[in-house]
């Protein structure tokens, strides 16, 4: 059987292996210069394989209709993309937040993993060739399902994997081309937004005095103030930027908060807040006790110059200013409320969010071809026999940690099988 598989991501890389290794004659289209862009560049280089939670819990970590993914799921799992890379001669580490890397640090040698089983199977790799259109043709005189125009030449399928991606990180090759030939063969495709983004913040001033700040070990809760309703909570790492906030907490609050009902009149009426604790291990009793013990070796120093073990520097001035404290006034002289408010500060410290950053900046696509159109079972077209999903450019998403590298080995082995 002939298979056509568009894109030579994560994603269609898999669903060409898995589908070669069931005897059928493949072909990957890429329209870029190589396999694998995208995935040279997640986990900053390193690629962050998948993640060692039990594949149970992995639902719960996709907000982007995580329960579509249950059957791919258990057809391919994180100790199955394990022990593949295992069978190439890479071996794999575990990180803090459950997530695996190759123990070279490099995402370059996952690819060659992929590269190399592709090549052992004998599927042939059309590079910089980008896909037209796509033609049921149920009359072909060979027997073919399917035309596949592309900008150089015109191939015959039996069936057909659209595996093209979003169009988050465009220079990759993702810029939205699969919705295109999908739409025009009767999908449906829902919202485009990106997820897994950096967030703007309202304090412009505030947050540019921050710029770089990266914070370890801090919990943040994103609030919809009109319901007093808590959207998102999370623990570890976050990163101030020029325009906002971002880091793996952030960037997973946004996959949420890209799904919430109304959210783009929420933002517009500053009705979502960003509370970050930055002292999660203490209660505030613990806090103040911490304060004071401080003050007390500081006894005649000014209150600017007395915050320095128990914050980052470049964070002290926004802390002083929002506790409207003299920052002149000695150590000595500060009173009970006033050092209540430092705590106050220290432990809900607020900044309203007023936007998600470009798609562009996004590290993956929210929305996509309208799960209800597909098979969950087989990834299969409900509206075009022969034809199937695979990766990114479903309406699939999930929060960093490798849950989105896992949907893409996971779709692309069922697709491909």
């Amino acid at each position: 059987m002939k298979v056509i598989v568009i894109g030579g991501g994560p994603a269609g890389m898999m669903a060409a292996i898995t589908s070669a290794e069931n005897e059928n004659e493949v072909t990957i289209i890429e329209k870029m210069p190589s396999l694998g862009r995208k995935l040279c560049i997640t986990g900053k280089g390193r690629c962050n394989i998948t993640s060692s939670l039990d594949m149970s819990e992995f639902i719960k970590n996709i907000p982007g209709n995580g329960m579509f993914l249950y059957s791919s799921f258990n057809n391919y799992t994180n100790q199955d993309i394990i022990n593949f890379l295992d069978s190439k001669g890479i071996k794999v580490k575990e990180e803090r937040g459950n997530r695996y890397f190759p123990v070279t640090d490099r995402a370059q040698d996952v690819l060659n993993c992929f590269i190399k089983r592709l090549k052992e199977l004998n599927v042939k790799i059309l590079l910089n060739t980008k896909v037209i259109e796509i033609l049921p043709s149920e009359h072909d005189t060979d027997g073919n399902k399917f035309i596949i125009k592309t900008d150089k030449q015109t191939i015959n399928a039996d069936k057909v994997i659209i595996a093209t991606g979003g169009k988050s990180y465009s220079s990759t090759g993702s810029t939205g081309d699969g919705y295109e030939l999908a739409k025009k063969l009767g999908h449906t495709i829902t919202d485009i937004r990106p997820s897994l983004v950096p967030l703007e913040c309202y304090e412009k001033e505030e947050v540019r005095s921050l710029q770089g700040l990266s914070l370890k070990n801090v919990e943040i809760n994103i609030i919809d103030k009109a319901k007093n309703k808590t959207i998102y909570n999370d623990f570890g790492e976050m990163l101030f930027t020029h325009f906002g906030v971002s880091g793996p907490t952030i960037l997973s609050g946004s996959a949420h908060l890209v799904r919430y009902k109304n959210i783009e009149d929420l933002l517009k009426n500053k009705n979502i807040e960003l509370r970050i604790d930055f002292k999660p291990a203490l209660t505030e009793e613990k806090l103040d006790n911490r304060v004071l013990r401080d003050f007390k070796e500081l006894n005649n120093k000014q209150f600017k110059n007395s915050l320095d073990k128990l914050l980052p520097q470049k964070l002290i001035p926004v802390i002083i200013e929002n506790t409207s404290i003299n920052p002149e006034k000695k150590v000595n002289e500060i009173t009970k409320e006033e050092r209540r408010k430092i705590v106050q500060e220290l432990k809900h410290f607020v900044l309203h969010i007023k936007d998600f950053r470009p798609i562009e900046e996004a590290i993956i696509t929210s929305g996509g071809i309208n799960v209800k159109e597909i098979n969950p079972k087989t990834m299969e077209s409900k509206i075009v026999k022969g034809l199937y999903f695979a990766g990114e450019i479903i309406d699939v998403d999930a929060y960093t940690g490798g849950f989105n590298l896992q949907i893409a080995y996971s779709t692309g082995f069922t697709a491909g099988k």
